[in-house]
């Protein structure tokens, strides 16, 4: 059972997690949904992470204020697509489409924010299925299938198998980072590690790879901030 606590006024909600192994106390913010975890061993008690948690709350207080708000979509809200800031408009079509400037979605269409969300997501399918299939061709190694998740700790994955994984919010991002991911993980399809092996083989794969690197790592957390 998930255990929660509240910590002052206004009330921050931080879930406690226990485990057998822990040796102390942690303190964890999501850089992500600035969700508050804090992790402690079986042994402490609630009154002891009360006490620990109140300390704690000048510091939960000043980081959660710097956390991005989160942005609820809907018709009006404008959100990147392949980097490029696109307002949710109403429009008299069938299906979402997208447009320089806007994402036009039908009239009086019931949740609009899933509709974009689907649509998005059989973007990024697209994008990504073509740049691994480039990529992958280059390397001269096949792939097996391709998933989409919604990950917060990953931005894509290559299983032993040969099967790759990517968060379907890099369609949200610059299209050269997207297509450095596709490179990163299509890269692992030769070596599965972080060897020096393995980054000069990206390095031939995708040259300047390092640019959409560094971009991901800076802004990569703001891309969640977008709720469907």
């Amino acid at each position: 059972m998930t255990e929660i606590l509240e910590l002052g006024e206004p009330a921050i909600a931080v879930t406690l997690k226990r485990g057998a192994n822990l040796r102390r106390l942690s303190l964890r913010i999501s850089g992500i949904d600035g969700r508050v975890t804090l992790s402690l061993p079986n042994r402490v008690s609630l009154r002891e992470a009360e006490s620990f948690l109140r300390d704690k709350e000048p510091w939960l207080r000043k980081h959660l204020a710097a956390q991005p708000d989160l942005i609820n979509v809907a018709v009006g809200t404008q959100i990147p697509v392949e980097g490029h800031l696109r307002e949710v408009v109403e429009a008299r079509r069938r299906s979402v489409g997208l447009f320089p400037d806007h994402i036009a979605v039908p009239y009086g269409a019931d949740k609009a924010a899933i509709r974009v969300r689907s649509f998005l997501k059989t973007l990024a399918r697209d994008r990504l299925a073509e740049a691994s299939e480039r990529y992958a061709t280059a390397l001269g190694k096949p792939f097996g299938r391709i998933t989409l998740r919604d990950t917060r700790s990953r931005w894509g994955s290559c299983t032993s198998e040969g099967n790759l994984m990517y968060s379907w919010r890099l369609i949200l991002a610059p299209e050269d980072v997207l297509d450095y991911v596709a490179a990163h993980e299509v890269a692992h399809l030769a070596e599965m590690n972080h060897s020096a092996k393995y980054w000069a083989g990206l390095a031939r794969l995708k040259p300047g790879y390092e640019a959409p690197r560094k971009w991901l790592r800076k802004n990569g957390a703001a891309l969640h901030k977008y709720q469907f």
